[in-house]
């Protein structure tokens, strides 16, 4: 049995690949904190039930997963009574094993993670850190894992994830300068949709990011005048610094 505390996104995702077309999915029970995530879950599957507050959760799951917002992390959590034999699935960014232990104690298995929107269709690749035979079960129904070798190296793989905006961004980009090009702005969002989505079905083959830059080019062509352009006005670069400073935010 798995509960939640926390009820955005990233809940929703988690419980749709636990739950969705399932044979026997497992008991979830959810956080009343956003009620209308947790009644369209519930009417959706009937292995999901909506508690009456965060302290039910504790008391009907032995597996805990917390996804509040970091910044009420503390709040949230030091109201709940947890059980030494509770195992407990942070996704807070940025809060580190040694004080997630002080707001759960008695309970001593806590494992961070970085679940992604993907849980929905159980093809997360969740960064998770400590490995923990329990956690590794929950995360592998809703994808697979990564183990990094030390917890501050967990921080770079949710720094990596602070760049989903900006690659959207950067599309929209792309979009909006085809449609002042003279085409319609529908038309220019579903091509650019399309394409890009297609590709995205070639890095989920690919083993070398590097390799695959290299096969989407040729020498003197398209793709290399505007992959040179944008490092010669220090893009990269650009990124770098970016991801340095979220790294920095998330490591206090």
């Amino acid at each position: 049995m798995y509960g939640f505390v926390g009820a955005g996104a990233l809940t929703a995702a988690i419980v749709e690949g636990l739950s969705d077309g399932v044979a026997a999915p497992p008991a979830v029970f959810l956080s009343p904190r956003n009620r209308a995530v947790g009644l369209d879950l519930a009417g959706r599957f009937p292995n999901v039930r909506v508690c009456a507050s965060n302290q039910e959760v504790l008391d009907r799951a032995a597996v805990v997963v917390l996804a509040v917002r970091p910044q009420v992390g503390a709040e949230v959590v030091r109201e709940l009574a947890f059980r030494p034999e509770h195992v407990v699935v942070s996704a807070l960014a940025g809060v580190p094993l040694a004080r997630l232990r002080e707001w759960i104690a008695p309970a001593t298995g806590v494992v961070r993670t970085i679940p992604l929107p993907a849980a929905a269709r159980r093809q997360s690749l969740t960064a998770l850190y400590p490995d923990h035979p329990v956690a590794r079960e929950l995360l592998e129904r809703v994808g697979g894992v990564v183990v990094p070798a030390e917890e501050a190296t967990l921080e770079a793989f949710s720094a990596a994830t602070a760049t989903f905006a900006a690659h959207l961004d950067y599309l929209a980009t792309v979009a909006d300068w085809l449609s002042a090009q003279g085409v319609k702005h529908e038309d220019a969002t579903a091509y650019i949709t399309h394409i890009f989505g297609q590709l995205g079905q070639s890095l989920g083959r690919a083993t070398s990011l590097t390799a695959l830059t290299e096969e989407h080019m040729t020498p003197g062509g398209l793709n290399e005048q505007v992959l040179g352009d944008l490092r010669r006005d220090g893009v990269p670069d650009l990124v770098r610094a970016a991801l340095d400073r979220v790294l920095a935010r998330l490591r206090g």
